[in-house]
């Protein structure tokens, strides 16, 4: 096998996998439009914090770890927003 066609693989392989985040995306957007935040807001938290937990006690790089955080705070940004418009 040469090495432009294991590149082709894994090329279709990541964007596989990144169509399959997406869609997951999209399915838990509509989750959150559909059941009130007491509902989900737990739910999220406990994936977050979980996220967190597997970076800290993992063999993270402090980049990694701080990313982890940025995005927490992002989803948790983007959910106060989305609560703040739907009041």
């Amino acid at each position: 096998m040469s090495d432009s066609n294991a590149r082709k693989r894994l090329d279709a392989k990541h964007e596989h996998n990144r169509e399959q985040r997406i869609e997951g995306i999209k399915r838990w957007v509509e989750y959150l439009e559909s059941e009130p935040p007491e509902t989900w807001g737990p739910q999220q938290n406990a994936v977050v914090n979980d996220q967190l937990d597997a970076a800290q006690s993992g063999q993270t790089s402090a980049d990694h770890q701080q990313h982890v955080e940025d995005v927490a705070a992002e989803i948790l940004k983007l959910s106060d927003e989305s609560d703040a418009d739907s009041k």
